[in-house]
């Protein structure tokens, strides 16, 4: 677990449900997924008000309900403002970001129903908006702590310029930043996220760490050298699988970076968890970070 605040602690490991949707679990058997997760030690789940059209968060909700004590053993994390086209909201005309303070509070309203709690652990802002009123935002967050509907707070895919800018207004801290993070997406590294997250002790999470499968399935030259460097660390390391090592890579980083694993099979699941027992030297990540830059440092 890594410590964010008096009020959160989250497993290295975080499971993401944006495809939940997709996988065909029935509530049950959701259930016993997730206690399968906690026994593992993975007890952080990461959600979005839009994820499956507005189902995701409604069907895990069901599955918590199949075991109530689940949800104090677990921390829900969600997230709003991204205000999609769909059926369930017919008036819509284009897609848009919403971070009114209205909508943030109906948003969260949904949540909680969905969810079939009282509380949601870490609520993050989607994505960064070109139309976007911090003292709106900063309003909601201090109505749902003060109402307890939500404890913790934090952005997604903001840079620094735009989280300080929400700081400056708001009194909640902002604990986290999630983020796409992986040795095929090295924006963190290079755009000043990482040098601001950890100077603001922000966390950031990794969302496709493993970038959608291109890592271990490469189409390019330079995707295909990568994995090569990965799977002779691999081996060195008597790793099970590339895919452990890629998430020992992230978790090596000094910032504190926590992947989100969004798969509903239980063993890739496992090879992150797995991750967590490797140790990985400096110049092993250096490998890797050169790798997936495709030449050298100057």
């Amino acid at each position: 677990m890594i410590r964010l605040s008096e009020t959160l602690s989250l497993s290295r490991i975080v499971h993401g449900h944006w495809r939940l949707a997709g996988w065909e679990m029935d509530p049950q058997r959701l259930s016993g997924f997730i206690q399968q997760l906690l026994e593992r030690g993975v007890s952080s789940f990461d959600h979005a008000d839009i994820y499956g059209d507005y189902t995701c968060e409604k069907l895990f909700g069901k599955a918590l309900a199949m075991n109530p004590p689940l949800r104090n053993q677990i921390q829900i994390i969600t997230k709003c403002g991204i205000k999609p086209l769909s059926d369930k909201f017919p008036g819509r005309r284009v897609k848009t970001y919403d971070y009114s303070k209205g909508h943030i509070l109906d948003s969260v309203e949904r949540s909680l129903e969905n969810f079939g709690t009282d509380r949601i652990d870490l609520l993050l802002l989607h994505r960064p908006a070109p139309f976007f009123e911090p003292d709106e935002v900063c309003e909601a967050f201090q109505i749902l702590k003060k109402e307890g509907k939500v404890l913790n707070f934090g952005v997604s895919n903001f840079l620094p310029a735009q989280i300080g800018l929400l700081q400056k207004h708001c009194s909640e801290k902002l604990l986290a930043n999630q983020v796409e993070i992986s040795p095929l997406c090295l924006g963190f590294f290079e755009n000043g996220n990482m040098e601001f997250c950890m100077r603001e002790r922000i966390i950031p999470m990794a969302w496709s760490p493993l970038a959608g499968g291109r890592i271990l399935n490469p189409e390019t030259d330079k995707g295909k050298k990568l994995l090569a460097v990965i799977s002779e660390i691999a081996e060195e390391m008597n790793a099970g699988s590339p895919e452990s090592v890629v998430f020992a890579w992230l978790l090596r980083h000094p910032s504190g970076i926590i992947p989100v694993v969004g798969s509903g099979k239980a063993e890739r699941v496992k090879r992150a968890v797995d991750s967590l027992s490797l140790s990985m030297s400096h110049e092993q990540w250096y490998r890797i970070f050169i790798a997936a830059r495709g030449k050298d440092l100057p």
